[in-house]
């Protein structure tokens, strides 16, 4: 598949510039001496971005993480190496970045597009259509000075989409705002995957890894030391993170809140995997030809597990999640229908939906394997399964409720 973005070799220093203390005869004389040393924030980069690809990027704070995407974006200019890109590219990097302080947010809008390569009249086209995503039109001529954090990753991330970018570079901003903007933002990110266009997002969350990246890239004080699917990806930053914690044997606030955004559920931490799924094929109408499903339609589940040793008690729960992880519907095997009784070595489980009732979205299914009292958690999978929900109709709503109206005469 062709690339995206090419990272050839990147590699960026920054100098440093130290002023040792002097004493009041050194001060009065100006006589004070200077030193700088360097700082390599990326060492030797190489990396190769997928057009349609979303990519992830996971570090402790001081990793790089916000320097790669710099230079991806043609922020900074790295110290060794190149950076290829393919298409128009938006970035929506820290809180205010392209915003001019004094300006109302109706000039920042086309500021902030005209550095995007937008034209006013390009602009003029699709304002209502930003200020309308942004939800800000009681205070589109407001200075911006006077935003909100949330204010402003509301209009950054609004012009930074509507300008529909072949490459769109995120850096953390998602994790500001209210819950249903942030749904509304992965909505849309869910529509550009669809479409086939390119994301690079730099986030501590491993939940929003897990749902919305194809792979992940490891960084640590500037070197690339994983990259692959993420759940690879976030053990191998959880293990790391635990091994800086050991080093240090001192308290450490932000290395725990960090440790702490990589951990997985309590159920998957839990499991015993003395049985445990090998395998899960997801299938809806349109497979083979669509990444959506329609609403309404059917989508099944082909569970394949192998037991290590005798189970007869396991029962199979089932979680549906919106795009921020909130359950919508669980059930048990047991819920509807006979206990599963003695399981094979190995065997296939089928899970059918007759009818998805969901509108428009991104989902995403977690699977458990347990004892009834769920004393003894064999396997779980938390959110690992993705299923894409097309609804034909424009109506409002999550779900498409059978509905009939009669009239009646009195």
């Amino acid at each position: 598949m062709a690339a995206a973005i090419e990272i050839r070799g990147v590699s960026k220093r920054f100098t440093l510039h130290h002023e040792k203390s002097a004493s009041l005869k050194e001060q009065m004389l100006s006589i004070r001496r200077k030193t700088t040393s360097e700082f390599w924030a990326l060492r030797d980069i190489n990396l190769d971005v997928a057009k349609g690809e979303t990519l992830g990027i996971l570090g402790h704070n001081g990793s790089g993480k916000s320097t790669l995407l710099k230079c991806i974006g043609g922020i900074l200019r790295p110290t060794k190496g190149e950076i290829r890109t393919a298409g128009r590219l938006a970035a929506l990097l820290e809180l205010g970045a392209g915003f001019h302080h004094e300006l109302t947010g109706r000039e920042n809008v086309y500021l902030n597009a005209s550095i995007l390569g937008l034209g006013k009249k390009e602009v003029d086209e699709r304002f209502d259509e930003i200020v309308d995503f942004a939800e800000l039109e009681p205070f589109i001529d407001n200075q911006v000075k006077n935003y909100s954090s949330g204010m402003f990753v509301r209009l950054g991330f609004a012009v930074a989409v509507m300008i529909e970018p072949q490459i769109l570079l995120v850096d953390e901003v998602l994790s500001v705002g209210d819950e249903a903007f942030q749904a509304k933002c992965l909505d849309r990110v869910s529509q550009f995957q669809a479409e086939g266009r390119t994301i690079v997002l730099v986030t501590h969350s491993s939940d929003l890894v897990r749902r919305v990246c194809d792979r992940v890239a490891v960084l640590d004080h500037g070197n690339l030391i994983a990259l692959g699917p993420p759940e690879d990806g976030i053990q191998v930053l959880r293990e790391h993170l635990f091994r800086r914690r050991e080093s240090t044997g001192s308290a450490d606030p932000e290395l725990d809140a960090l440790i702490e955004a990589t951990k997985d559920s309590d159920r998957v931490a839990e499991r015993t995997l003395r049985a445990r799924f090998t395998s899960v094929d997801m299938r809806h109408e349109n497979s083979g030809s669509q990444r959506w499903m329609n609403t309404g339609g059917w989508l099944e589940l082909h569970v394949r597990f192998a037991c290590r040793y005798e189970i007869d008690d396991a029962v199979l729960t089932v979680q549906v999640h919106d795009g921020l992880g909130q359950v919508l519907f669980q059930a048990t095997n047991e819920d509807v229908g006979p206990p599963l009784g003695a399981l094979p070595s190995t065997g296939e489980l089928v899970l059918r939906f007759p009818s998805v009732p969901l509108r428009d979205g991104r989902y995403f299914v977690s699977l458990g394997l347990h004892t009834a009292d769920t004393s003894e958690i064999y396997d779980w999978r938390e959110q690992q399964y993705e299923f894409n929900v097309h609804n034909q109709e424009s109506r409002p709503g999550l779900v498409d409720m059978p509905i009939q109206v009669e009239l009646q005469p009195q």
